[in-house]
């Protein structure tokens, strides 16, 4: 038992070790231009790691099925054997947004128990994502008007001073109207569901909800940080096409119209990490100095609750 439990308080900081190395790897193409590149340094770095942990690990959430992605694919085990964990990972969430050398690129991976994370088809998935003191008090069925004078009850302040982060589609033309209609504010951002999460999570941040439809495995990964932290996530799976209905069979889904809570999601005990690639709201990026580099992660676990900012610097090589 003590053996077990040792290697546990292991696994959660080398946790931080692959987010770490794949922010250090992707950060080397930020600003270049090149997303494809960002994408392959910060997926190869997170794999290397991945398979030097004491895991049997199975990629739930990963870079696609076997056939569109060379590593991390959906169904692929890693690690040099032990504790069976189910992994979810973005190598690099925002991998535009890095070539750009634009604001809030994570690097993300989400590791509970065998079983535990929801197996999201790669499709989109409708969501509603409101920080603690709101869990339980709104509705993902209920109109947009309601869910925001909930919201603003449960954080005794008005309609008017809430922000709500929505991703910039044509899609959420309507969504955007009716949340302005009703007097609250809204963020757009052009990438970045699970880093938003957070920043509905964390106080202090201004940003008090996120709705919208958007990557149904980013939903996954949310909903893993938003169990160490409180938050609440309603998220249900909207289908463009009958293929995307045959997907969501294959993967077992039955109720197409289901509407999944965060617990639904995420059943086990989970660890969360991401660590900056570029400056964020939540995240400082990858800085490189003469002789140093320096990076920082926000570490949670559900068990414990716990949530960690890392700073690490090292030298450069």
């Amino acid at each position: 038992m003590m053996e077990a439990m040792e290697i546990e308080r292991r696994l959660v900081l080398e946790v931080v070790r692959v987010t770490e190395q794949a922010a250090l790897a992707a950060s080397r193409f930020a600003g270049k231009g090149d997303k494809e590149a960002v994408d392959e340094a910060g997926t190869q770095a997170m794999r290397r790691v991945l398979n030097e942990l004491p895991i049997r690990g199975t990629v739930v959430i990963g870079e696609g099925e076997m056939d569109e992605a060379p590593m991390l694919y959906i169904g692929e085990v890693l690690g040099q054997g032990g504790l069976e964990v189910d992994i979810a990972v973005d190598p690099v969430e925002g991998t535009t947004t890095a070539a750009k050398g634009l604001p809030n690129t994570v690097t993300v991976i989400a590791l509970s128990e065998k079983g535990g994370l929801f197996h999201a088809p790669d499709m989109y998935m409708e969501k509603l994502i409101v920080p603690p003191p709101a869990a339980g008090l709104v509705d993902l069925t209920w109109p947009v008007s309601a869910n925001l004078k909930a919201l603003a009850l449960a954080l005794q302040r008005s309609v008017e001073d809430l922000v709500v982060v929505v991703l910039d589609r044509p899609r959420h033309e309507r969504l955007i109207r009716e949340i302005r209609e009703a007097g609250a504010r809204v963020k757009l951002i052009s990438d970045g569901d699970v880093i938003a999460a957070l920043a509905a999570a964390i106080r202090g941040t201004g940003v008090h909800a996120v709705m919208g439809i958007g990557g149904a495995p980013e939903g996954v990964l949310a909903a893993a940080a938003l169990k160490c932290m409180g938050g609440q996530m309603w998220g249900r799976l909207t289908f463009r096409n009958n293929d995307e209905r045959g997907r969501a069979a294959k993967a077992g889904i039955t109720d197409l119209d289901r509407i999944y809570s965060r617990d639904e999601m995420v059943t086990q005990d989970v660890i969360f990490a991401a660590t900056g690639v570029t400056d964020g709201s939540i995240l400082a990026g990858i800085k490189r100095e003469p002789g140093f580099l320096t990076t920082e992660t926000i570490l949670m676990r559900s068990k414990t609750g716990s949530v960690r900012r890392m700073t690490y610097r090292a030298p450069s090589h």
